[in-house]
């Protein structure tokens, strides 16, 4: 079994927010690999991993980072892969990491989703390897048609709740 994704996080620190990732992965049964690499501290490793990702499988990488999160952008200024940053909130509120990822320069772009939002990173890195994938293109039906069914259930539950003045 060979990876379609790379889970890329600058330290097992942010392990809590990426497994979220992970998780949508393992319920989706698309392989993926997780890996800690740091633009500043491993620049060699980040470089290796960056240019060799494609020849490997990789089909998209979802990058999490804190703080200056440069690992994102580095990464993807290295391949032609499919980049998505997760802005972890290490600091400041995640604020410093967002804006650090989704302020890229023309012809290094970043899909950036929201602070702490492995879970969306997965999920749009799943429909975009769905436009090629007949297969993973039913899983993320099967789930979208799931999270439609959850608001409908919430609905059907909050008719039961009863106030003196609610009208439905």
């Amino acid at each position: 079994m060979n990876a379609l994704v790379s889970i890329i996080m600058g330290s097992t620190s942010d392990l809590k927010v990426m497994e979220k990732a992970a998780n949508f992965f393992e319920d989706m049964e698309i392989p993926f690999e997780m890996n800690a690499l740091s633009a500043h501290r491993t620049p060699e490793e980040v470089e290796k991993f960056a240019k060799n990702a494609k020849e490997n499988g990789i089909k998209v990488i979802i990058a999490g980072a804190g703080m200056a999160a440069h690992l994102p952008g580095v990464i993807a200024s290295m391949t032609t892969l499919p980049v998505i940053g997760v802005p972890i909130n290490a600091s400041l509120d995640g604020l410093d990491a967002l804006l650090a990822i989704v302020q890229m320069p023309p012809g290094i772009p970043v899909a950036t989703v929201g602070i702490d939002g492995a879970l969306n990173a997965a999920i749009l890195a799943t429909q975009m390897m769905a436009t090629g994938d007949e297969n993973i293109a039913k899983k993320v039906n099967h789930y979208k048609q799931g999270l439609k069914q959850k608001i409908v259930k919430a609905n059907e539950d909050l008719k039961k709740i009863e106030y003196k003045f609610k009208t439905n």
